[in-house]
């Protein structure tokens, strides 16, 4: 790939990426945005930190760019900067065992201290990368919120660094990083910092987000309907105030999936490939899939599929309010996840009940992509969703979403007009679960009673480009608009 000349350079920051570890949408992204931005027309690097979560195979491949001790507060820490070349792409691995060799990502007592290092570890890393200076460092989610802070208040008087700009993405604001007021100075060093203080301290609490959207020169969201909900108090997670002050650098750029690996006619999990122009095969899957969930064999009755973390934001509190009314109905229902033990008690319960109710309470890539290209409806009344995936990715498989007209959804699923026979899905617009009735009911009706319009249905669905690259090329546009301001 040739280089052009007024290409901007790019340093892609996140806590998580595939294929080197991932707990959820965060990781998805970062680990296919930055090979679109390549081909959008960006020179884009990505750094990360090195997690016992990368498999051993690229472990292999490091090498060891430098090495120094890094100031947090009181603290001088070592720090490791590994490089790895993997397909195209550049990747930069922050090095420290005592923060990152964990069994999990996040969730320990001293996670304030692990995301601080990592974030002026980023900073830091640029000293010693002999061969790239970035114009712009794109920050995702709170565990990289605190680079625009510290470039701002520790970094911008040092050689190199006054002209780099800052961009900061919220893939999901419930998640804010809120920690100990003292840590500020504590971890920070910026408690002789007032506009520090004043920006970093809500409620009592040290909040890494909140810097992150107070300091970074551009903010985004992945979702056009998201940025706009985050400016009102229902959506703005106690942040929507700020969110309006800053509302003249802020947007929303809808997330793609990686078409590749979501292919109906190329998939490997799935026993039998299948396009919209031939879709004999999605009735295989369907039939592998139930048999895997241990539902009967039925060809004629309509699977319901979900595939979710199983979180209060997922809208489960609807789907079990309703789904006992639901299971009445001539339809299948199987669900896959993994979270909070209400929803899995729960769901064991209509487990042992419901002969037409299946649950697999686990995380796992095949199933996963066994029950998209099985299915023939996915659930997904969300009560919020900055972008989601699982929709985008069942539409590829032509499983027609069911969803809650909220953040991303809204953006991504056409709802079904029984007028003119458009549409890629079916929809409502309130939080209330008899309207997730109903329009669960409809899309079952319109199975049944109407099987042409079902299959239109699904080819208008699986034409849709889901890919990276519409949304790269709108990345790139915002980069070089904020690097010529």
């Amino acid at each position: 790939m040739v280089k052009s000349k007024n290409a901007p350079r790019v340093l892609f920051a996140s806590f998580e990426a595939e294929p080197f570890g991932k707990t959820g949408g965060l990781g998805e992204v970062a680990g296919s945005l930055p090979q679109a931005l390549k081909r959008a027309g960006a020179e884009v690097r990505v750094i990360l930190p090195k997690l016992p979560t990368m498999p051993e195979r690229l472990a292999a491949r490091l090498q060891h760019v430098a090495d120094f001790k890094l100031p947090l507060g009181w603290r001088w820490q070592y720090c490791g900067v590994e490089r790895l070349d993997y397909k195209y792409q550049t990747y930069y691995f922050i090095d420290n065992e005592y923060y990152f060799k964990r069994g999990a990502f996040y969730g320990y007592d001293d996670d304030a201290e692990r995301i601080a290092f990592f974030a002026k570890a980023v900073l830091e890393a640029l000293q010693y990368i002999p061969d790239f200076q970035p114009q712009l460092i794109h920050c995702n989610d709170w565990h990289t919120a605190l680079v625009p802070v510290l470039l701002r208040e520790q970094y911008m008087q040092a050689a190199g660094y006054s002209g780099i700009r800052t961009l900061f993405s919220v893939h999901n604001l419930r998640f804010q990083g809120k920690y100990d007021p003292n840590f500020l100075g504590d971890v920070l060093g910026l408690a002789d910092k007032k506009p520090a203080r004043d920006q970093l301290i809500r409620d009592g609490a040290l909040n890494y987000m909140l810097g992150g959207i107070c300091y970074a020169d551009r903010l985004l969201t992945v979702s056009p309907t998201y940025a706009e909900e985050i400016c009102t108090p229902a959506f703005g997670e106690g942040l929507d105030d700020v969110f309006r002050r800053r509302g003249n650098v802020l947007a929303g750029v809808l997330n793609g999936i990686d078409v590749k690996t979501y292919d109906p006619e190329r998939d490997k999990f799935i026993p039998a490939c299948f396009s919209a122009a031939k879709m004999t095969g999605k009735a295989a899957c369907k039939a592998a899939a139930q048999r895997e969930f241990n539902l009967p064999e039925r060809s004629d009755l309509p699977m319901l599929v979900l595939i979710s973390r199983l979180t209060e934001q997922k809208g489960l509190d609807l789907l079990l309010h309703i789904l006992g009314e639901l299971l009445e109905q001539p339809v299948q229902v199987a669900v896959l996840g993994v979270g909070d033990q209400k929803y899995e008690n729960a769901f064991r319960w209509f487990n042992d009940k419901y002969e037409n109710f299946a649950c697999r309470l686990q995380f796992d890539d095949r199933l996963a992509h066994l029950l998209y290209a099985g299915g023939d409806a996915l659930l997904m009344p969300s009560k919020f969703e900055p972008c989601g995936l699982a929709q985008m990715i069942a539409m590829r498989y032509g499983t027609l979403p069911i969803v809650r007209e909220t953040g991303g959804l809204k953006d991504s699923v056409t709802p079904y007009n029984q007028y003119t026979g458009g549409g890629t899905g079916f929809s409502f617009a309130n939080y209330n679960a008899h309207e997730l009735l109903f329009t669960a009911k409809m899309a079952l009706s319109v199975y049944y009673d109407s099987p042409k319009v079902w299959r239109r249905l699904q080819k208008q669905a699986m034409a849709q480009d889901f890919s990276w690259n519409r949304s790269a090329e709108k990345y790139v546009e915002i980069y070089k608009q904020l690097l010529s301001e």
